[in-house]
């Protein structure tokens, strides 16, 4: 085959799918994945399904999960070089959102080639819409990790985080995941609980923290949840009262007067020179040649 008769490059398609309701897959994303020569799904059954809801026979399937993608990459990189038109699906939703296909959107982007893009529903938006907090800051925690110090760590984070949190959980876990935010968040946290998006049995619980306990221990969960979790409060400026105890509790603790003005300035949010002025006034005796220090530039 000669240069001119080469195929022009194809590309990847990214396509968002239904999250459990067919009707929402748009008319776009039927048509992306009627032309796809190629299909790089996580589970060959599930998108046959939808396929066979559309219509579509006989598209190949690549399976393209966590296990898979690093190997397969280079492959579909190939196919779609030679001029294939791939698809990229998830079993659910937008991938690569808790899902497969950063490694081989990566790989194809490293490789010159196009991405396109055809959006579609999303449980994260969609839980947030439904929890009646509003949505003008969020973060994406996706599933927490199941144990270890990588789990309080993340939980750990939450307690002081101001923006909404979208959190993934399943059935099976979710208990203990609403019990561990309680534990560490204290029970007067707002959350919305959405189960089973877009499907048959979708519902929604609205209450705190303390009360979701409650409700998960009276019956048994099913289906796929999704957290929308209210951010904390704004921390209040420290009155004078704040540092003073601080400072008092530093320097109980032997420390002096400098070491308690940086950790209280630190930990507070104040300036080291406000921090230093009280731990003067507190300390008593001498206290070594940062006696009278003073403010150090950019303090």
């Amino acid at each position: 085959m000669s240069a001119s008769d080469a195929r022009p490059p194809g590309s990847l398609v990214i396509v968002g799918t239904p999250i459990g309701n067919l009707g929402d897959l748009s008319p776009r994303a039927t048509e992306a994945l009627r032309l796809a020569t190629v299909i790089a799904c996580e589970d060959t059954r599930r998108t046959g399904r939808l396929l066979s809801g559309i219509g579509v026979r006989g598209t190949r399937l690549i399976v393209t999960n966590e296990h898979t993608e690093a190997r397969v990459s280079e492959h579909v990189v190939g196919l779609i070089a030679s001029g294939e038109s791939v698809a990229l699906v998830s079993d659910a939703g937008m991938p690569i959102v808790s899902d497969p296909g950063a490694v081989l959107v990566a790989a194809v982007i490293a490789a010159g080639l196009t991405v396109e893009v055809v959006p579609g529903p999303s449980a994260v938006v969609t839980a947030l819409a439904l929890s009646g907090i509003i949505g003008d800051r969020f973060c994406f925690e996706g599933f927490l990790p199941r144990k270890g110090s990588a789990r309080d760590r993340r939980i750990a984070a939450l307690v002081t985080e101001q923006r909404t949190a979208v959190l993934f959980e399943a059935p099976h876990r979710v208990a203990r995941t609403v019990a561990d935010l309680t534990a560490a968040l204290g029970s007067d946290r707002y959350l919305a609980i959405c189960r089973e998006l877009t499907k048959k049995f979708e519902e929604t619980w609205r209450g705190s923290l303390g009360d979701a306990v409650e409700f998960l221990a009276a019956r048994e969960p099913r289906g796929e949840f999704v957290l929308v979790l209210h951010g904390a409060a704004a921390p209040s400026d420290p009155t004078d009262e704040d540092i003073e105890a601080e400072v008092a509790r530093s320097l109980r603790l032997g420390h002096s007067r400098r070491d308690a003005a940086d950790e209280v300035a630190r930990r507070l949010g104040v300036s080291r020179r406000r921090a230093y002025e009280t731990a003067v006034r507190l300390g008593s005796g001498e206290d070594g040649p940062d006696q009278a220090e003073p403010e150090q530039p950019g303090s």
